[in-house]
């Protein structure tokens, strides 16, 4: 593995590279969500990159840019670990050179709202950053997690606006065994903080069970969760909005976003799920960031995952709602994948949808 950090040497590197190449953007600090994200791009990429860069415009004011967690060596040795080919590990002035003056900016109401209205100025940073990186690194494929997911929508809006080669690859929020979301934040929590903080993934949880119910009405939802929130939360919003333009909604329509953001103690945390409402058995193929479905989980397994409790009355033969792919991730295990119909990354199995649906064809 080899560590660059100019941009001039990143540059020739890139050129002596073999393609395709995958990048994974990240401040460092790394946990199990970061590789992930370099597992994925090494399942896929010929050449692996990963950037440790700790970017200051995208802090604002009273923000936490100097005390953020660094740990360059073990961040080193993890990559290495991981079969990374190159890591990219910028100072400042390589990165912002004096004199620099090339801001790129998504404007509008996608950076505007939620982490935009919260952050004045923090979307401007990550998107001139991010486009910095992919002139450098010229990658094919970058690699973000969905935890951020308004910052991937925005990502993905410069990409296309700039018409820049690459493609960007959104995978699903890593979590804990207790259902917090993976940040390197959360080591700022103490222990009572940390217990405190559960409360997010537990809310979100509770929607969607909501939405499996049968709940349509996004503030109705939005209320539960704010409440919810508030027993332990300093909450900045709660908000269910559409998982392209972030405009809010209000209904539960096809796919759409759960989204909240608070502090815990002195903590800022965001997380996010995916609520999905269709009519029919027949939802579209999954998409490549493993997300939730609710289609025909066999119903001992929902009972494990701790979703549903008691028997099946009122919903008929089977559950009309699940946990498929990558949604696992959600409770800290994997329920089930399938070999056909595109339930997450994993092949060689059935989830409970695909089994369910053919056992009941057969007769059983």
């Amino acid at each position: 593995m080899r560590t660059i950090t100019t941009v001039d040497e990143m540059t020739a590197a890139r050129g002596a590279a073999p393609g395709p190449v995958g990048l994974v953007p990240t401040m460092g600090f790394l946990h199990e969500g970061h590789l992930s994200l370099v597992r994925a791009a090494r399942a896929e990429c010929e050449t692996v990159v990963v950037s440790i860069f700790v970017n200051p415009t995208q802090f604002g004011p009273g923000e936490d840019f100097e005390r953020y967690p660094r740990d360059e060596e073990n961040d080193l040795a993890l990559l290495r670990d991981a079969g990374v080919d190159a890591v990219f590990v910028p100072a400042a002035e390589e990165m912002y050179p004096p004199g620099f003056a090339e801001w790129v900016e998504v404007r509008g109401p996608l950076t505007e709202r939620l982490e935009g209205e919260h952050r004045p100025g923090h979307f401007r940073g990550v998107t001139t950053v991010v486009a910095r990186l992919f002139r450098i690194v010229r990658p094919d494929r970058a690699y973000f997690g969905r935890k951020d997911a308004q910052q991937l929508a925005v990502i993905r809006r410069m990409t296309a606006d700039l018409s820049l080669s690459v493609e960007v690859v959104g995978l699903a929020t890593v979590r804990e065994p207790d259902g917090l979301a993976m940040s390197s934040r959360n080591v700022y929590l103490s222990p009572e903080e940390r217990e405190r903080a559960l409360v997010i993934s537990r809310a979100l949880g509770e929607a969607e069970r909501m939405v499996a119910a049968g709940e349509r009405d996004a503030g109705v939802l939005r209320e539960v969760v704010r409440r919810t929130l508030e027993l332990a939360v300093a909450v900045d919003y709660v908000s269910v909005s559409d998982e392209v333009t972030f405009e809010e909604v209000e209904r539960v329509e096809g796919a759409v976003l759960l989204l909240a953001a608070g502090r815990v103690g002195g903590t800022r945390l965001i997380d996010n799920v995916r609520l999905e409402a269709y009519s029919g058995l027949h939802a579209p193929q999954h998409e490549r960031e493993g997300a939730v479905w609710r289609m025909g989980m066999v119903w001992p397994a929902a009972r494990e995952a701790g979703l549903v409790s008691g028997g099946r009355s009122g919903l008929g033969p089977f559950a009309t709602w699940g946990l498929c792919g990558g949604a696992g991730a959600m409770f800290g295990r994997r329920v089930g994948s399938a070999s056909t119909g595109g339930c997450g990354r994993t092949r060689g199995s059935r989830c409970g949808h695909t089994w369910r649906r053919r056992r009941r064809r057969r007769g059983g």
